[in-house]
């Protein structure tokens, strides 16, 4: 048996047979299955939250609003003599209104007046209550005598030639809104500019605006 003719012959070579795809079917993306909520779930959650935040911004606490409605200027008298000083009577009432929906009560409403920066006196009422969602008026009397001015007598003494003395007023409300067991303490300020004839001793200008945060 002759083994070089077998060791001639080419060894055998088996091609790859190319893929064919079957023309009946295409590939498509693969796609999540998309989840569709009800729409009364929606209109539940929604109308859920809206009424929490009414909720919410009806019961929570907030600071009354201050406001002077009366103000009578009594007396503004300087002296001259032995040194320049003034005495001041002012008689005003402050209108307390509470917005929240429970009561509250006020320990004191300090009242400060100033003229030109420079602070004159204060008065300090006394308690008070105030209903939910009412308004109560406290008065004040100033009464001030003998006070002096040392770093502004010039300018006091042009105020006076003219007639028309500026003052300031500063009212701020300190107390607490009880619900229960649980007090909120509570704090209000308001400044007023007041023009004060002394011919007649009215009050010509009055400019008031709240300085709560």
């Amino acid at each position: 048996m002759d083994f070089s003719k077998l060791e001639r012959q080419p060894p055998h070579y088996y091609a790859p047979i190319p893929c064919q795809h079957d023309r009946n079917y295409n590939v498509l993306p693969f796609c999540r299955p998309t989840i569709r909520r009800p729409l009364w779930r929606i209109i539940i959650t929604t109308v859920f939250f809206l009424l929490l935040a009414a909720l919410l911004f009806l019961f929570w606490p907030s600071d009354p609003s201050l406001k002077i409605v009366r103000l009578h200027l009594n007396k503004l008298h300087v002296h001259t003599l032995p040194v320049i000083s003034i005495d001041v009577s002012l008689h005003l009432t402050v209108k307390v209104r509470n917005v929240d929906v429970y009561s509250m009560d006020f320990r004191h409403i300090d009242v400060a007046l100033k003229y030109r920066g420079k602070r004159l006196g204060k008065v300090r009422s006394g308690q008070g209550h105030v209903r939910a969602l009412k308004s109560s008026c406290v008065d004040a009397v100033m009464e001030f005598s003998g006070v002096r001015i040392l770093s502004d007598v010039m300018s006091l003494l042009e105020d006076l030639a003219r007639g028309k003395v500026p003052l300031d007023t500063a009212t701020v409300f300190t107390g607490k809104l009880g619900l229960l067991f649980f007090e909120y303490p509570l704090k209000a300020k308001m400044s007023c500019q007041l023009l004060v004839n002394t011919n007649n001793q009215s009050i010509l200008h009055q400019n008031c605006f709240s300085e709560n945060k």
